[in-house]
């Protein structure tokens, strides 16, 4: 076996220990150490090599970018339990209700706004599907419009700025935190504009699937509804724009005043500030969020040491170099290279969680990116689309499994007439996941989705550039030169073995 045939086999096994189920974390370390071993017995690389393991391992625990990690995650753990999911439903509920599919719109919006607050899709899923499917099946609505829209639009806090996804892309790829947010708003906003779309057109091919309220169903009415729904919405508004205008994250904002860590732990502070004004802070909420902080911060942290274990190896076996000798072959050159490497990622999202993509894959298509010349914002956020689909993949998108632990939970406690059916959470899942890629071929082919909110760069003619200078200036500085060679000329004329060639002139010509 030559070095050359270890990469692809190296990544081979890569596959294979993921579909195993064990750890991601472990499972890299293992093949990763396996592999390094082979690697230094069969001499492709020297034992030296792994002792920069370590530091590797000590430059992921002393960066500083992925601290903004847990003050993310910890904001949007606090604001999901603090209830602003249950008043915005129900005010969003009450004001489109009475239109047909008025009760998707509401949940579709709410979701946007709650994926800039909380970026969990577990607990947006799971608060959105409490308190909406009740109120769906009760008044009619298709079963599988109704689970897949809940689906759907607890997936789009993925996409939508503060993600933590786009953290962990901007510090995959080398690229501001900022610029990653900005970025991110024409695709989420777009994303939210389709599946209204969709929604739209289905009131009209189907009525009957959803129907509109009736007016009974509405406990409030003029100015006390706008109320409740501007109550749940500005507070939570003036935070998101204090967080992402603080590090450059909105656009028009070109400034950044807050690194990521700072403006995430300005997040946090925030977050503790709305739950005691909707008065729902206390010491249980707080344990359990800080709880669940600490549980997503070590499982990045693992895989991330893991994947550097990996990729280390992997580098060492210049398994970069297949990867891009691979994919720069590839027919049709930016595009095909995008289609490709979006399929590729489309599948394997069946088996692998966002963080762990981002974590292996990514570093070895972020480069070949980079040398074909794509905009590494556009590229990222193209990525972090594409993912939000692992979310609802039938039969293992994470998303689909929150919706089906909570349906069976509120048929046992009485709240919905009758047990959903897995089958109806799949296949309702199906259109919602082809809309998902609607979006991923519109940004591909119109890059200008992701780069119209980015700030503009300069290009600058080097070719048109003009140096003036004073002209009479330099003319003196001539005359000068000229009359001190001249000068010199005459006072070596009479020295013995005297040169008697004409001396040069600064301009090259001759005296």
């Amino acid at each position: 076996m030559n070095m050359q045939d270890f990469a692809p086999l190296m990544f081979g096994g890569l596959i294979v220990v993921m579909l195993i189920g064990f750890p991601v974390a472990f499972s890299l370390s293992a093949l990763g150490l396996l592999c390094g071993f082979i690697a230094i017995e069969m001499g492709w690389f020297p034992a030296a090599f792994m002792a920069n393991l370590p530091f590797n391992v000590f430059g992921i625990l002393s960066n500083e970018l992925l601290l903004a990690i847990p003050f993310f995650t910890l904001m949007g753990s606090i604001l999901e339990k603090c209830g602003l999911a249950e008043d915005m439903l129900d005010s969003m509920g009450q004001l489109f209700g009475p239109a047909r599919g008025g009760l998707g719109y509401s949940v579709i919006i709410v979701g946007f706004i709650l994926g800039a607050i909380t970026g969990t899709v577990a607990g947006q899923v799971i608060a959105m599907a409490m308190i909406s499917l009740p109120v769906m099946m009760r008044y009619g609505y298709n079963m599988r419009y109704a689970t897949g829209v809940l689906a759907a639009s607890g997936t789009i806090t993925q996409l939508v700025p503060p993600s933590l996804v786009l953290v962990v892309m901007a510090d995959q790829l080398g690229q501001p935190v900022g610029d990653m947010y900005k970025g991110a708003w024409g695709p989420s906003i777009l994303q939210v504009l389709i599946f209204a779309l969709y929604t739209f057109i289905l009131t009209r091919l189907r009525p009957a699937y959803l129907p509109g309220l009736p007016a009974s169903a509405r406990t409030l009415d003029g100015w006390a509804l706008w109320k409740k729904c501007l109550r749940g919405i500005i507070p939570s508004a003036i935070l998101i724009f204090a967080v992402l205008g603080s590090m450059g994250g909105l656009p028009g904002i070109n400034t950044a005043i807050a690194t990521p860590t700072e403006a995430g732990a300005m997040g946090a502070v925030g977050a503790f500030l709305l739950a005691a004004l909707h008065r729902r802070l206390s010491w249980p909420m707080i344990k359990e969020g800080m709880t669940g902080t600490m549980r997503i911060t070590a499982m990045v942290v693992f895989i991330l040491i893991g994947s550097r274990v990996f990729s280390l190896v992997f580098q060492g076996v210049d398994g970069a170099v297949w990867v891009e000798h691979m994919l720069t072959g590839l027919p049709g050159g930016q595009t095909g290279f995008l289609i490709a490497v979006n399929i590729f990622i489309f599948f394997l999202a069946f088996f692998l969680d966002f963080f762990e993509i981002a974590f292996i894959i990514l570093p070895l298509l972020g480069p070949v990116a980079e040398k074909m010349g794509i905009n590494m914002i556009w590229f990222g956020v193209l990525i972090c689309v594409n993912m939000q689909t692992s979310f609802m993949h039938p039969p293992f998108g994470f998303a689909l499994f929150y919706l089906r632990g909570i349906s069976d939970t509120l048929f046992k406690a009485g709240a919905i007439p009758v047990k959903v059916e897995s089958k109806d959470i799949y296949l309702g899942a199906i259109p919602w996941v082809l809309l998902q890629l609607v979006l991923v071929v519109i940004v591909i082919f119109v890059p200008q989705t992701v780069t119209v909110f980015l700030d503009k760069k300069e290009n600058i003619d080097i070719d048109k550039v003009q140096i003036e200078m004073p002209v009479e200036e330099e003319n003196n500085a001539t005359a000068e030169d000229e009359q001190k060679i001249v000068d010199e000329l005459f006072r070596n004329a009479d020295k013995p073995g005297a040169a008697t060639a004409p001396a040069s002139k600064p301009d090259g010509g001759q005296k």
